[in-house]
């Protein structure tokens, strides 16, 4: 289990795979080649409208 290193809550992989997404946070951080990049410094603000665009559905 991957955790925010801001929050400690659980990183969730967005629709597409691209990322992990911190809800608590409301940051995504990018997958390059495979490995998640956990760096603040390469995360990127979600908006809270766009929250629900970048999680996977569920069912």
């Amino acid at each position: 289990m991957l955790v925010c290193p801001l929050t400690k809550t659980r990183l969730t992989l967005s629709a597409d795979g691209t990322e992990l997404i911190s809800v608590a946070a409301h940051l995504a951080f990018p997958i390059r080649e495979g490995v998640p990049m956990l760096s603040l410094d390469e995360a990127r603000e979600i908006e809270q409208g766009d929250m629900g665009r970048n999680l996977p559905r569920l069912g």
